[in-house]
């Protein structure tokens, strides 16, 4: 395979390779090849399709519908956000193919709930607000968070409405270029907002967007996984139209170009992982995830890869592109190295001796064995492995986090080998990790006197509740997405039946509390956003596998270590 620095794709989707000497990036070009022309939601699958494992190349054997643009529908002018109780005339009523499989009737609840949720400014549609639940108080629930309209993005990207996603990519990207100050302190200029709103005047009929870096935030940190999030949202929105131009546009290469030099900025930590603080992603409060979380770093990886993809060969783009390979090569080493456990890893550590120094240390964080938590050896199956919460000095975080095991795996940070015993683990340990309502964020939780000094006696995060074990259905999403890449498409199609039970007659709530995820969750809110767009999202990835090319990376061969593993990692 030659070389290939990085990938871009005309209009017409067509490909244009682009050379560069030592720089070898594997990418799955041939799903952009198959872009180029309309048509409905596939609703046959192949028969065989549980039976073997596919690639994303296999997967996008079909066109993927595309180029169903709202602003030919008429969107609706008034510039208000929806309310629940009335639905713009925007011709967004429903999925875009008549022929559209709606195999359960939730599909239907679901969009309609979807399309209440949208935002409009301007008169143009920029996203959807967090919940729509009316109830409580709403916080910032009325807000578009960025993370959070990732699923909404995927769900109307699959079903070929790209204005509202563009949009949203472009108005993020204006409000980047904001001053953002958190009290008296300034942040740098790549950071992305955690989310913002549409405020309407309506005695002067002005619009404005108010954003939140951070400074209003529960807690007030800066959020850190937005940058990832979107660039790979650019990567999506690309793949799914087959039209670079968004992202060739001066301004996204900029964009993305602010996001990298903040976290690939040269520091103190010399760690190839990214140092972040509690709450800075998903898990947004403290729950003891400071230093190298898990979910950032495959967030990090992900995005790093979507960026090597994205970034045009210009001079800055240039020596963006050498930074980027020479990161990931040391990040996917030290993941796959020391983040990775399974049986035989487990037992190395138990057996493990301390205050080793030199190179040749066997146990080069130092870490205790009578640190193991008890739990681990009960929850560590036969075969099946995960990546670890966090890895730091004298301390591994032995939690099991969902999200970031997800992406390892559409990111390809995990390999085949990983990935498959990742899916093994989920379905040795069901129970636990799925219950009665997919999915666990976390396992397991914490409580007690470790409670109480972790998270700071934090009333929502008691045990088994919100990030603190609970259950939550916007997960759906990218295990099905996992399962499909891995060729284990039946794990996904059991959760989503799981789902279907409870989901829509308990109005989507944001999470679930208990052990097996049996009770809403007693401060969730109902009619949350992303609970919705995460079950159209595994819906329609199961109806039409092709779908999976603009959420996932096929391996690249050539990220292989730059050094052999130590012995404590190989007997």
């Amino acid at each position: 395979m030659s070389p290939i620095a990085a990938l871009d794709v005309c209009q017409n989707g067509s490909v244009k390779r682009l050379e560069k000497t030592g720089i070898t990036v594997e990418i799955d070009s041939e799903i952009l090849r198959l872009l180029d022309r309309p048509r409905p939601i596939n609703v046959e699958r192949n028969g065989s399709f549980d039976d073997r494992p596919h690639t994303i190349t296999e997967l996008s054997g079909g066109s993927i519908h595309r180029n169903h643009e709202d602003s030919s529908r008429g969107i609706e002018q008034n510039g208000h956000m929806n309310s629940p109780g009335r639905r713009p005339s925007s011709g967004l009523n429903s999925p875009m193919s008549s022929t559209y499989f709606e195999s359960h009737p939730m599909v239907a609840d679901a969009w309609e709930s979807l399309r209440r949720s949208l935002v409009y400014f301007r008169g143009q549609p920029v996203g959807t607000i967090a919940a729509l639940d009316h109830s409580s108080e709403e916080l910032n629930y009325d807000q578009v968070f960025v993370r959070d309209f990732v699923p909404s993005a995927l769900a109307f990207l699959m079903n070929g409405e790209h204005s509202v996603v563009k949009n949203f990519l472009l108005k993020t990207l204006r409000l980047q270029s904001w001053e953002k100050k958190v009290d008296m302190f300034k942040l740098g200029e790549g950071v992305m907002p955690a989310s913002f709103k549409v405020l309407h005047d309506a005695k002067r009929d002005i619009e404005t967007l108010i954003a939140d870096f951070g400074e209003s935030a529960i807690g007030r940190v800066a959020p850190v996984d937005s940058g990832f999030w979107w660039i790979i949202l650019l990567r999506a929105y690309t793949k799914s139209t087959g039209d670079s131009s968004l992202a060739e546009m001066p301004e996204c290469q900029r964009g993305m170009r602010l996001i990298l030099s903040l976290c690939l900025s040269e520091g103190f930590d010399t760690f190839p992982t990214l140092l972040c603080a509690d709450g800075c992603c998903m898990i947004d409060r403290r729950m003891g995830v400071y230093g190298y979380p898990i979910e950032i770093q495959a967030l990090f990886f992900m995005a790093l890869r979507c960026a090597l993809i994205l970034l045009k060969q210009d001079d800055e783009g240039k020596e963006f592109v050498e930074r980027i390979v020479k990161r990931l090569h040391a990040l996917s080493y030290h993941m796959r190295s020391y983040f990775w456990l399974d049986l035989k890893q487990l037992n190395d550590i138990y057996r493990y001796k301390t205050e080793e120094y030199s190179h040749t240390a066997v146990n080069k964080f130092n870490v205790i064995p009578e640190s193991l938590p008890d739990w681990v050896f009960d929850f560590m199956p036969i075969r099946g492995g995960y990546f670890i919460g966090n890895v730091s000095p004298s301390k591994m975080d032995f939690r099991w986090f969902c999200l970031g095991n997800c992406v390892a795996i559409l990111s390809s940070l995990a390999t085949p080998e990983q990935a498959s015993a990742i899916m093994d683990l989920i379905e040795s340990r069901w129970q636990e990790l799925v219950g009665e309502m997919p999915l666990k964020i976390c396992y397991p939780a914490i409580e007690g006197h470790e409670w109480r000094i972790v998270t700071g006696c934090d009333p929502k995060n008691t045990r088994w509740s919100y990030h603190n074990g609970g259950s939550w259905p916007v997960l759906l999403w990218l295990l099905t997405a996992a399962c499909i890449k891995t060729g284990r498409p039946q794990i996904a199609r059991r959760a989503i039946e799981l789902a279907e039970s409870r989901l829509s007659k308990d109005h989507w709530p944001e999470y679930y509390d208990g052990k097996l995820g049996r009770y809403i969750g007693k401060q969730a809110r109902k009619f949350q956003t992303w609970s919705i767009a995460g079950y159209l999202v595994a819906k329609m990835l199961l109806e039409d596998p092709s779908h999976l090319g603009m959420i996932a990376l096929e391996e690249d061969k050539q990220m292989e270590p730059l050094m052999k593993r130590s012995a404590s990692w190989t007997h």
